[in-house]
């Protein structure tokens, strides 16, 4: 195989996860309504845990673009 078509599948590969991070960042905000919408008086409490999540999520999903990247420019 090639060596640049296989730095771009590569890469293509990598670009799944943010596509992943989407998703998950979607159900992390879905889930949060659906909660506060049941227990209002308990969705303050649940702020931070929402916050934390969407954190981790996007910070897998800039890291799977950091790759993709790094696939594409540096080697």
């Amino acid at each position: 195989m090639d060596p640049i078509a296989a730095k771009y599948i590569g890469a293509g590969i990598a670009c799944i996860g943010m596509g992943g991070a989407a998703l998950g960042v979607g159900q992390i905000f879905g889930s949060y309504l659906a909660a506060a919408l049941r227990n209002p008086s308990a969705a303050q409490g649940q702020f931070g845990n929402l916050i934390f999540g969407f954190a981790i999520t996007e910070a897998l999903g800039i890291f799977s673009l950091l790759i993709a990247l790094l696939l594409l420019f540096a080697v």
